[in-house]
């Protein structure tokens, strides 16, 4: 369970999780040719839930004092497992997901993707040692690895199959990844923050210079309330321009009440927010309204599957 909780094992079910709706609730159900096999898809999430591990085990062994200081029940390094120890997992995991990459990437015939594997590891340590206490770079680099999650699909199980004859359709999937990309980016990096408002008390101690140290608490609440709208805007005109537009009537449906409404929620409770338990709650919310939203493509194909065949 040490183990477990070390490499945040629920965030990784999530990632995969969504990893597999792309491809089964979305990909597999166009007629399109993919480059993966079931199986080899299967290890492309591997790696990705691999490195992601990775990222959780050295930003938590480089992160010991301010999370003795944040959450000293939570801290596992130094206290369950050796800081040696910790070490070595995070050099195997490392490891199995750069070599999976490898063979990914020889796979599809494009050995130089292997390079991506590479510099996702390469930018987790460097979050992890540096970047973490820079001024919003360390939430925007968090926001986008997590959005390239998405985006790695289309990479690794689209590209390679792109011919004259299928390139408009392929490119208007890839679209479509990027759209959700985007969302996960917003939704990722906002959360980001919220988190630093949660650790802000231990941060500080630390001297880091995260958002809410700089500006306060308060006003990084009010930034927070306010970014909270931008994903929201442009899902409503999203909705009214692709769902509303194609009598994707349950779809909408599931769009408002799941994303957002729960977003508007968000955007209204964190601007008063003041204790660490409503910060919490709400890094909570946002995870909940990122994991809905990707579902959401899955619910995207089923509804025009359904209008389809009437």
């Amino acid at each position: 369970m040490n183990f477990l909780k070390l490499i945040r094992y629920q965030n990784l079910l999530m990632l995969a999780f969504m990893q597999l709706i792309f491809r089964y609730g979305f990909l597999k159900l166009q007629n399109v040719p993919l480059a993966l096999t079931e199986w080899q898809y299967v290890l492309l999430v591997l790696s990705t839930v691999l490195l992601a591990a990775a990222g959780y085990v050295i930003n938590d062994i480089f992160d010991q004092d301010t999370d003795n200081d944040n959450k000293p029940k939570d801290v596992i390094i130094g206290k369950k497992i050796t800081e040696a120890k910790a070490y070595n997992i995070y050099a195997a995991l490392n490891v199995a997901g750069v070599g999976i990459g490898f063979y990914l990437s020889n796979v599809i015939s494009k050995p130089g993707f292997a390079a991506i594997f590479i510099l996702i590891a390469a930018t987790l340590y460097i979050y992890a040692t540096s970047l973490k206490q820079m001024l919003i770079l360390g939430n925007i680099i968090v926001a986008l690895l997590l959005s390239f999650s998405v985006i790695i699909i289309g990479i690794f199980d689209l590209y390679p199959v792109v011919d004259q004859v299928n390139q408009p359709i392929m490119a208007n999937l890839f679209s479509i990844l990027l759209d959700f990309a985007l969302f996960a980016f917003m939704i990722n990096f906002i959360r980001e923050i919220v988190k630093d408002l949660e650790d802000i008390e231990g941060d500080s101690n630390q001297g880091m210079k995260t958002l809410p140290i700089v500006l306060g608490m308060h006003n990084t609440s009010k930034l927070a309330s306010i970014l909270g709208l931008i994903p929201m805007a442009f899902l409503l005109v999203y909705i009214n321009n692709y769902f509303v537009a194609n009598d994707l009537i349950v779809t909408t449906i599931y769009a408002f009440a799941f994303v957002v409404a729960p977003l508007l929620y968000f955007s209204v409770k964190v601007w008063p927010a003041k204790t660490k338990k409503e910060f919490r709650k709400l890094s909570l919310l946002l995870k909940w309204i990122l994991f809905f939203g990707i579902i959401s493509i899955a619910i995207i194909t089923l509804n025009i599957k359904y209008n389809a065949s009437k």
